[in-house]
Formats: C-alpha cells, sequence, structure tokens
C-alpha cells in the first residue's frame, strides 16, 4: 500500500569450456509416444560434458553450451527452433481446439473499456482500449467525468513495427506540460525513457538509454532522476539527475549502491516536497532522502542500514509513519518527528506488533491513516480518525478476496479509493467514504458471454502437512459441475516465493475451465506470506523445501478430500513457480497428469554461483549463497535441473521468453533436454519458447491470450476435453 506518486497505476554469460561453438541439434531416434498420433522425432541435444568444481564437489553439464548471452548463435536459435516446431507437431491435433479457446477467451473480454479515472494534481488519468488494440491509450481530462479528455499516450502508435512494446512508469511533471515513459521492445525490462511536451504533443530531444523505466520529477519542471541499469547484470544500481535539454552524458550521479545484494527504487513524497531513493534486498531495506526543491540536493541516508532491519516510511506534515519490523516479526506501525527520524530511539509505537497479524502498509490523508493487515491468510482495510483515534474497518462479503488501496494521491481526500476482487467477484474499483465506511461502486469489469457470478463458488480451507503445519488452499469451481466425489479434473497453482502473496483474485480466462469441469486451487504454501512473516521465513533458504512438501501435501490432500480426480491432477507454476514445479515432478511425479511450467526457475545452483547473470547476488537473502558450503549442498539437493532422474515424469509444456531478463532463456532449454535423455515415460514433454518475448510473454492484451489458449488446450487435451 506504498504511496506511489501519479506512474498511471491502473488496474488497467561465460566462455564454453574447451568448445568453441555450440554443438548442432541431433535428431535422435528416441520417439515419444503418442496414442493416436503419428509417431514424431523429438530434438536431442547433443551433450557437450561442462565441468564445474566448488567445494570439492564437481558436477557435470552436458548442456552449459545452451547459455548464448547475443542470443544470436545459430546452433542455439536452431536447437530452439527445433523444440519449438516438435511443440508445434505434438499439438497439432489441437489447433482447432487452441482456436476456439482464444475466441472463447477473448469473446469474455470488453473490447471498448475504460478505466476509473485517478485524481493527481489537477487533472484526472485514466486509459482505454478501443476495438483490436492490443494495447491502452491514456489520456486525462480536468474532471471526473472526461468533459474534456485528451489524449496523452496511444501506445497502439507507439508499438507499430514491433513485434514487442511495453510501456512503464507514465509521469506527469509537477505542473502538468510534461510526461515521461518509458519504452522497452526486446523484453529485457530495460527501458529507453522519453520525455513528451503534452501542450504540443511532440516529444522533446531527451532520451535517457538503459534505464529501469521511471523518473521522479524535482519540483522545477525540468529536472528528472532516473535509475541506470547495468547492462550486464540488469540491475538498476545508479540514480542520476537529468536537466532537460542536456545530453544524457552530462547527467550528475547522485548515487551508486555499491553492494549488489540491494535493489534500488524512486519515489516521491504524497505532499510532493521529499525524493526517496529506496534500498532494499530480501531481508533488510532502507531509504535516502532528497528535497524535490534543490536540483543540487544529495541523498541522505534516513539511518544506516541494519542487517535484518526493513522499513518503508509515508510523509504526513512533518511527521513520519513507519512500517517496520523493528521489534516486531509481523511489522508494526511507528511515528517520528522528521527532524529526529535519524535515531531509531525516537520511533514511537502507533500501532505496535501482533504476534498473529502482520501490517501490510498504510494509506495517510490530512484527517485519515489507514493501514492494511493480514490476519489468518485474510488482508482487511481499517480506517483510523487521526483526531479521535476511532477506527473504522471497511468490510466486504466474500469469504476470501483481494483488496488493495490505488489511486489515492490527495492528503486532503477524505474518500478512499479500493480495488477488490475475489474468485467470483470480478475486478471492482470502490470510492469509500472515511466517516461512514459507505462504499460507492465505481466500475465492475465486464465479462462478456453468459457469466454470472452466482453459478460459481469458492471456498477457503486449510490442509495439513507432513509435518502438521495447516496450509490455506483458495478453491473455486462451477457449483452444477462440481460433485467432491473425486470425478472432477483439478488445476492446483503455486509460486511461494519472495514473500509474494498469491490473494484469490477473479479471472475470467479461468471461466474456461470451471465451466468444463476443473476445479481451480491456489496452495498458499510456505514461503509467501499469508499467514504473515513467519510463514515466509518458513519457506526460504535452508526451509525452501517446505515450500514444495506443502504443495504435495495439498495436492495429496485435495484428492483425499474428493476435490480432484486423482488420475486427472494438473498443476501450473511461473517463475520461481516454475521452480517449485520442477522439484514438485522430481519428488512426486505419479501425483499429476500433467504440468506447465512457466519461465521455471530450474537451474539454482549453476544460476546463484554466476555473478554475471542478472539478479543473482540480490537474491543471496532468498536461496542462499551457494559460495557458501551449507547453502551449496541445500540448494543443490532440490535444484530441479540437478536432481533430474531415471523415473517417470508428467506430461509436460514447458515455455520461455528468448529475451528474459528475469530467468535466462537456457534455465529451461537445459531443463528439456536433460528431462528428455532421463524420463522413463513416453509421456508429452514439449517446450515453447516465444522468440520475441521475455518474462512477461507477450505483450498485447489479446496476443498473451494465445498463450493462455495453448496451456489450456495442452491440459483440456490430457483431461479428455477437446472442446
Amino acid at each position: 500500500m506504498k504511496h506511489t506518486p501519479f506512474v498511471l497505476t491502473f488496474i488497467s554469460l561465460a566462455i564454453l569450456g574447451g568448445c568453441n561453438k555450440a554443438p548442432d541439434v541431433e535428431q535422435s531416434a528416441k520417439v515419444e509416444n503418442v496414442a493416436a498420433q503419428t509417431e514424431v522425432m523429438a530434438p536431442i541435444a547433443k551433450k557437450v560434458p561442462y565441468e564445474m568444481t566448488i567445494h570439492g564437489d564437481t558436477r557435470i553439464d552436458d548442456y552449459y553450451w545452451m547459455r548464448d548471452d547475443e542470443r544470436k548463435a545459430p546452433e542455439v536459435i536452431s536447437y530452439l527452433e527445433a523444440e519449438n516446431a516438435y511443440t508445434d507437431e505434438m499439438l497439432a491435433h489441437t489447433k482447432t481446439l487452441q482456436s476456439s479457446l482464444f475466441e472463447e477467451l477473448k469473446g469474455r473480454i470488453q473490447k471498448d473499456d475504460d478505466s476509473v479515472p485517478v485524481k493527481d494534481g489537477e487533472y484526472y488519468y485514466s486509459s482505454q482500449t478501443r476495438g483490436d488494440n492490443e494495447y491502452a491509450t491514456y489520456l486525462r481530462s480536468s474532471d471526473f467525468a472526461g468533459t474534456d479528455q485528451e489524449v496523452i499516450l496511444d501506445v497502439n502508435e507507439l508499438a507499430k513495427g514491433h513485434d514487442y512494446f511495453a510501456v512503464s512508469g507514465l509521469s506527469v511533471s509537477p505542473n502538468d506540460n510534461l510526461m515521461a515513459y518509458g519504452e522497452d521492445t526486446v523484453s529485457r525490462r530495460v527501458y529507453n525513457i522519453k520525455i513528451k511536451d503534452l501542450s504540443t504533443g511532440k516529444l522533446l530531444e531527451d532520451t535517457l538509454e538503459g534505464t529501469s523505466g521511471n523518473v521522479v520529477w524535482a519540483n522545477d519542471n525540468k529536472t528528472v532522476y532516473y535509475i541506470k541499469k547495468d547492462a550486464q547484470t540488469l540491475l538498476g544500481y545508479q540514480v542520476y539527475r537529468h536537466t532537460l535539454g542536456t545530453p544524457q552524458s552530462d547527467d550528475e550521479l547522485v548515487y551508486e549502491e555499491k553492494d549488489t545484494s540491494y535493489y534500488t527504487g524512486m519515489s516521491k513524497s504524497k505532499d510532493g516536497s521529499e525524493i526517496y531513493i529506496w534500498h532494499s534486498s530480501t531481508d533488510a531495506s532502507g531509504l535516502s532522502v532528497l528535497s524535490a526543491n534543490d536540483v543540487n540536493a544529495k541523498p541522505k541516508r534516513l539511518i544506516e542500514r541494519e542487517a535484518n532491519l526493513e522499513y518503508s516510511i509515508s510523509k504526513l506534515g512533518n511527521t513520519y509513519y513507519i512500517v517496520t519490523n523493528l521489534n516486531a516479526v509481523n511489522f508494526q506501525l511507528m511515528k517520528v518527528d522528521i527532524d529526529k527520524a535519524g535515531d531509531k530511539s525516537n520511533w514511537q509505537s502507533v500501532i505496535p506488533a501482533r504476534e498473529d497479524i502482520k501490517l501490510e502498509g498504510v494509506e495517510l490523508f490530512n484527517d485519515y491513516l489507514v493501514y492494511q493487515q493480514r490476519e489468518m491468510g485474510q488482508s482487511t482495510l481499517i480506517a483510523r480518525n487521526l483526531t479521535s483515534g476511532k477506527e473504522l474497518p471497511l468490510s466486504f462479503n466474500d469469504s476470501a478476496y483481494t483488496i488493495n488501496a490505488y489511486g489515492n494521491n490527495e492528503l486532503e481526500s477524505d474518500t478512499l479509493r479500493v480495488y477488490y476482487t475475489s474468485m467470483t467477484t470480478p475486478g471492482s474499483s470502490y470510492d469509500v467514504n472515511l466517516a461512514t465506511g459507505e462504499k460507492t461502486l465505481l466500475k465492475q469489469q465486464t465479462v462478456l458471454g453468459d457469466f454470472n457470478a452466482d453459478n460459481y463458488a469458492s471456498e477457503r480451507i486449510f490442509v495439513t502437512a507432513r509435518d502438521g503445519v495447516k496450509v490455506p488452499v483458495s478453491l473455486v469451481y462451477r457449483k452444477e459441475l462440481f460433485k467432491k466425489d473425486g470425478t472432477n479434473p483439478l488445476l492446483q497453482y503455486g509460486y511461494g516465493s519472495y514473500g509474494e502473496t498469491m490473494d484469490p483474485s477473479f479471472s475470467s480466462a479461468r471461466l474456461t475451465l470451471l465451466d468444463r469441469g476443473f476445479v481451480f486451487a491456489i496452495a498458499h504454501v510456505r514461503g509467501s506470506q499469508m499467514l504473515g512473516r513467519p510463514w515466509y521465513e518458513a519457506g526460504k533458504l535452508l526451509t525452501k523445501k517446505n515450500t514444495f512438501n506443502d504443495f504435495v501435501d495439498v495436492t495429496k490432500s485435495l484428492v483425499a478430500q474428493g476435490y480432484g480426480d486423482k488420475e486427472q491432477i494438473f498443476a501450473q507454476g511461473g517463475s520461481a513457480g516454475g521452480l517449485l514445479m520442477g522439484a514438485v515432478a522430481n519428488q512426486a511425479p505419479e501425483l499429476y497428469k500433467g504440468m506447465v511450467a512457466a519461465v521455471p526457475f530450474v537451474d539454482v545452483v549453476t544460476t546463484m554461483l554466476d555473478e554475471t547473470i542478472p539478479l543473482t547476488t540480490n537474491e543471496y537473502g532468498e536461496w542462499g549463497n551457494p559460495n557458501e558450503k551449507e547453502y551449496y549442498d541445500y540448494m543443490l539437493s532440490y535444484s530441479p535441473y540437478d536432481q533430474v532422474s531415471k523415473q517417470d515424469y508428467p506430461n509436460m509444456l514447458v515455455t520461455t521468453g528468448l529475451h528474459d531478463s528475469q530467468v535466462q532463456y537456457f534455465e529451461p532449454a537445459k531443463w528439456v533436454a536433460k528431462l528428455r535423455d532421463y524420463k522413463t515415460d513416453d509421456n508429452k514433454l514439449l517446450f515453447k519458447i516465444d522468440m520475441e518475448a521475455g518474462h512477461g510473454g507477450a505483450s498485447g492484451r489479446f496476443k498473451r491470450l494465445e498463450d493462455t489458449a495453448l496451456n489450456y488446450a495442452f491440459m483440456l487435451d490430457l483431461a479428455g476435453k477437446n472442446k
């Protein structure tokens, strides 16, 4: 709930040891048998042993050659294209199904749609989509009704001629005349920032290259701060100050993060007076402060960084409100006079630490403080009158839901903008009166077709894991198709890393599965913060295996309780959730008919030992540093790539993007090659590489539905539901 200054936040690697070149792809006689289909040859990658030794342990990586940092090596591209061709051939019989699913998914989406305007300064900002346009158009108006609406950015025009296009960080100057935004045409999450004159519609000559994609404006309306990324690691680590009209080469380095375990971010105080440089590692944080009124200001640390100390601040007048884990495992709210903030002994408790309730964030207004907390897995919002101290819970009806405050840019407001959704309630925007709690529905996501929320039901249950811990599970299904007798196919989703909590939310795409009798379940495994900060701590570093065990135990329990057919259980996860898929596939392959692993982080040890690969050193706090033997041994014991063995595996669809900046394409590529060599079954093993995209997949709103249709067709085909 940390305030983000107007950024249109609408809901809306190494030498091949001893080898001069990677080998050609071999076509092997090994065949994957597919019933009732012509046998098709799977691409089998040649092995080139590559030795890696540390802690007296030598590992042999036969597929290390697949790494090509330039993503141009003919042998590598040829192999990836062979995998794509094989997947296309193996799924050729589902092409009609994929097409019909795509049209079904697209058919639920309202083509002409508008976001709820958000006030920032003198204008109300919104976005719209029209017709078959893949991208949004951004607009502003002087009033909520949009009577004098003007287009400030049409992404469809910008995207012409690009296979991939993304914008980020739309940010308008304090005087409302200029707007900065970032462009990424490669999907590596490295942006070039452009500045647009909103009075003329023309771009300024300024272009800031190699950035994180957003700026923070100084109050002179001609100075911006931005973060420069390291070209190799893609880590944002330098904050520069740029004066409009001057070359980027003249920009002043304001701050440089020398500790590679820290990420760097920026924001601006809600009152516009201060600029914050955020420092965050996996288990520590801090910030430096600059005046937004002084273009020569130097950043000053609020306090010196401390191991295991996390905090964030919100400014109200001369007071900082601080959400922190100082003497509070599940965080507490403190406050301090700004001129005394540098000494933690001056911090005073406002909402004290509570053992079973996690404080997640605050939103400040002149007269109200709204805080978000999580108890027994459910987030709630509570408004406190700063004068009387009276509190008012902001209640909603569903038993399990997602709720977040957004777009609350005005300190003087007595209304809170809220986004609300559940597994049966489409995304909804409300204005909530902070004095009375009265809710005004501004918009609810339109779902075209015959959707009726009353046809669906959701549940929140707890499953007892092998060590006695109770794991929360969110479920949704179509009422008349659900029997709870072990006859329904079931898709179980999981993530469980970085403390990220997958709250239950609505998906119009998911209806495609529910309407065909599927039960959908989210396993809120350890590694998230669903049950507070200890839930995260119990699923990271040397307790990471709890994440995988929880997922497996949830599957077993759901089958035992009759939620799913033991012969028709599917699993899905992406990124760190792809690691989860890989670990579970090694541990309990017999439980799953099929798996979808998207952009999976599966080569844990090799990646975390290589500081040249993006997102390694700054994640030691999540996975451990394998340069230390204790962590090396533990990580090696679950690393999906390293633990592939001679056994049967489920049917698997693995996806990636060639330009993935988070999980490099060669991780899943190597994994698939090794699985194909080791597995002892005739199940499908399919690898789909988007040659134009990165970690987030396709960039267009409809184009990305093609990926969903592919995933669903894969599962529905296996479940015998081909229509």
